[in-house]
């Protein structure tokens, strides 16, 4: 028989599925696993810990609060850790509404190891009506963060979906990470304004602790086929040198590309060719 802290040790796989059709909520299926797939019940009042054969100990709590305007939030709290106390983990998951139509679905984790690895992460989904525009709306967000015990390494990342029911769509992400020396950094964003305009960036780079960086970067603007693209890969020696190669193309919307570009190393290219744009 499996035990109790492994029975309700889920573990969350985000899949980024967008919805289905535009005013529409989203299926639970982007991060947080749906409470009855590991038999949590956010219905039920439940106070109650244990102790496994391997002398680990358990907890699992829930409840049910209220507060203005007919706010009720439905939580559910569980953990566990060793019989030594070396390793740990934490889990809260909630769900809230109101009576303006506000819904909300939560999960925060936490956890470390007997090695000193730590970790947490946290998921979010909303679903509520703008006050201004009087559509209704959904984000979702997740933040994660995990750091060796072991040696200089660890990562975060922050990532989210806006949407509305009219297509209006924002997407981003923020990333970090360092493994010793080096340490890495990548953003990107896309927007679409639900009329046909498309504006898409990227933005890495890189470092090591003796002072050489490089790193690559790119946008695309759109409209019904007539845009732009454009972008930058650079690189930094330990003695300030730097090399960086940029480019661009404008897209006439008629089967025709202008495409250039330089570097510092003496390239340079400006021509028109036949091409076909694609762009999401």
């Amino acid at each position: 028989m499996s035990s109790r802290q492994e029975k309700f040790f889920p573990r969350c796989t985000p899949k980024n599925s967008g919805p289905q059709f535009r005013d529409t909520p989203p299926k639970r299926d982007t991060g947080i696993a749906n409470e009855k797939d590991w038999g949590i019940s956010l219905n039920e009042h439940v106070n109650e810990s244990g102790v496994n054969v391997d002398g680990s100990t358990w907890y699992r709590e829930s409840g049910e609060d209220f507060g203005e305007n007919g706010l009720r939030c439905r939580w559910t709290k569980m953990g566990g850790q060793t019989h030594d106390g070396s390793s740990e983990w934490k889990e809260t998951w909630w769900e809230k509404s109101d009576w303006s139509g506000y819904k909300e679905l939560g999960v925060e984790k936490s956890g470390r190891n007997c090695d000193g690895d730590s970790w947490w992460e946290t998921w979010r989904e909303v679903l509520y009506q703008d006050e201004w525009s009087n559509l209704a709306r959904i984000e979702r967000s997740a933040q994660k963060q995990a750091k060796s015990g072991i040696e200089n390494a660890g990562w975060y990342e922050n990532w989210w979906e806006k949407y509305d029911a009219k297509g209006w769509t924002e997407k981003g992400a923020h990333k970090y990470g360092r493994l010793n020396e080096q340490s890495w950094w990548e953003k990107w964003g896309e927007h679409y304004d639900g009329r046909g305009s498309v504006l898409k960036w990227t933005d890495k780079w890189a470092e090591t602790e003796l002072g050489t960086k490089w790193g690559d970067k790119w946008e695309d603007k759109f409209f019904e086929g007539i845009g732009t693209r454009q972008g930058e890969t650079w690189h930094v020696s330990p003695t300030g040198e730097r090399w960086s190669r940029t480019w661009g193309e404008e897209h006439f919307g008629n089967g025709k590309v202008h495409k250039y570009g330089k570097s510092t190393a003496g390239e340079s290219w400006d021509i028109v060719v036949d091409e076909e744009t694609y762009y999401e």
